[in-house]
């Protein structure tokens, strides 16, 4: 039987990036999103389904037969506390749940640097299970998402493995990331690993490349097998350069008010 794979949020900027690098000939990519997906290329066996991470029984049909989780879906950067709560953390919740429902044992949560954006940089490397500082709502729902994978992991003997997820582009795009930039090909090889170690647990580690400037701990990324092998430093060049918050805290400019989307009295 081939693996197969259930990728949420499978039509966004990483599930786009991912998908042709995780296709294998014994694979199925199993792709959910609500947006429409492309049709399968060339050598590819994908299993596109059209529904929302909050949908809790359409989630447990998607589980069928699913070997792991790529959970991928969600609000991708800051929004309205209302938006966040319904798909980030309740989303989070449902994929979980429609997971032990349906006997998934394993699901890779994209959890975020905005988890700990508020840790100060004058005190990197930041360790893999650095205690939660967020900047934003959505740094809390990826607060809440690792939490909710350890209740998983501890409840019900799910494996969950959370990657802290830098700057997950093509290229860096300001001189920030260049501490924090995960390329497309170290996101897949980061993903294979946390796919295939045996027995993980619960585990938090940081996603990103092997970068001269980098400003995270690789250890719980390199314990499960990773072994990245590109570096920002390629792309510094010409950079725009980080403001100062960018040189503060983890976070950069999510740290700032300014970010803000709901009216403060």
């Amino acid at each position: 039987m081939p693996q197969r794979i259930l990728l949420t949020g499978a039509a966004g900027g990483v599930g786009t990036l991912m998908r042709p690098r995780l296709a294998r000939p014994d694979r199925v990519l199993r792709l959910l999103d609500i947006a429409p997906l492309p049709p399968a290329a060339d050598g590819e066996s994908v299993e596109p389904v059209t529904a929302s991470i909050t949908d809790l029984a359409a989630m447990v049909d998607a589980c069928a037969d699913v070997d792991a989780i790529v959970h991928l879906g969600g609000q991708a950067t800051e929004g309205p506390w209302d938006r966040i709560l319904d798909v980030n953390i309740h989303g989070t919740y449902v994929v979980l749940e429609a997971a032990r429902r349906a006997g998934v044992g394993r699901v890779i949560l994209a959890s975020s640097n905005h988890a700990v954006g508020f840790h100060p940089l004058a005190e990197t490397p930041v360790p893999d299970y650095r205690f939660p500082r967020p900047d934003t709502y959505y740094g809390v729902s990826k607060v809440t998402m690792e939490a909710l994978g350890s209740l998983y992991h501890d409840k019900y003997g799910l494996d969950v493995i959370a990657i802290r997820i830098g700057a997950w582009f093509e290229r860096p795009q300001d001189e920030r990331m260049l501490g924090i930039w995960l390329s497309p090909d170290d996101g897949a090889r980061l993903l294979e690993a946390a796919i295939s170690v045996p027995a993980p647990g619960f585990r938090v580690v940081w996603g990103v490349s092997a970068n001269t400037r980098g400003i995270v701990s690789l250890a719980e990324a390199r314990a499960i097998g990773y072994e990245p092998q590109d570096d920002s430093e390629a792309y510094a060049e010409g950079l725009p350069p980080t403001d100062e918050r960018g040189r503060t805290f983890v976070g950069g400019w999510f740290c700032s008010p300014d970010l803000d989307v709901e009216p403060k009295p």
